[in-house]
């Protein structure tokens, strides 16, 4: 693979809540909270491939100029949200490269 491309924006995606008592084998995957992955475009290596498609249409947003606010979100660019098997709260907060802490 030889990428060629140069992204805009990079994410960060932390783990909050796991089950009704933050349980790691509420997750398929064993996440607890505290966990986090960092990404630019592809899947965090080791993060789950299903929460991932829930999460990247919020990642395309920022990447268009858009703002999480109006899809809800209490910040423009950060939004929490639930898995799909609903066992896992995440928080994505995205930087454009610019302005990367």
């Amino acid at each position: 693979m030889k990428p060629w491309y140069a992204e805009d924006w990079r994410f960060e995606i932390e783990v909050l809540r796991v089950g009704e008592q933050d349980d790691p084998r509420a997750c398929r995957l064993g996440f607890e909270p505290g966990d986090r992955f960092q990404c630019e475009y592809g899947t965090p290596p080791g993060f789950c491939p299903t929460a991932f498609i829930k999460i990247f249409p919020a990642m395309e947003v920022l990447r268009c100029g858009g703002d999480l606010r109006e899809l809800g979100a209490d910040s423009a660019h950060g939004t929490i949200f639930l898995c799909p098997d609903g066992a896992v709260t995440f928080r994505l907060q995205g930087y454009q490269n610019s302005t990367i802490p």
